[in-house]
């Protein structure tokens, strides 16, 4: 990453942001996985203006990458229901952003934060099918287990959990 990038905490008022942000990866980031439907639902499920209104409020940490002050990626975290783990719900980068250290940094930023209220592990799901797996897998996150969520109108999200012992 050859300028500055600044990471900021996000709130309501960058929701559109993220959902642009997300807009443009989710195609090229699940368009081989799952069917155009299923995008399009999980979309709405996950990214519409409500729920992630709702996820900010129940406590969701989202944070964005700005290079020239230009939102060029974003990532969620929470503390989970086990005590001192924290899930990474959500880590996108523009695709044109891949490959620069982006996801290296906001996950370092994301420990960094969570390591003195006394996480013991960062957690995360990953579809079984992509390829950040690798990425995940090359920062030291280990594969816990595998799950299949049910998220409504017959769809399912088929992952790995992954986890960071910190």
């Amino acid at each position: 990453m050859s300028s500055q990038i600044s990471i900021t905490e996000a709130g309501i008022n960058d929701i559109p942001v993220i959902q642009q942000v997300t807009n443009i990866t989710w195609p090229v980031t699940y368009g081989e996985i799952v069917s155009a439907e299923q995008l399009n639902y999980m979309l709405e499920l996950i990214y519409s203006t409500a729920s992630l209104t709702q996820q900010m409020q129940r406590g969701d940490t989202f944070i964005l990458a700005k290079e020239n002050n230009n939102t060029i990626a974003f990532a969620a975290y929470a503390l989970i229901n086990e005590p001192e783990i924290y899930k990474l719900h959500k880590l996108y980068a523009l695709p044109n952003q891949q490959g620069k250290g982006l996801g290296k940094l906001l996950i370092h930023y994301i420990v960094a934060q969570i390591k003195p209220l006394g996480a013991t592990a960062l957690q995360l799901n990953v579809n079984r099918y992509n390829k950040a797996k690798t990425f995940y897998e090359h920062l030291g996150f280990k594969v816990i287990k595998e799950e299949d969520i049910n998220i409504g109108n017959s769809y399912f999200m088929n992952d790995y959990v992954l986890e960071l012992a910190l």
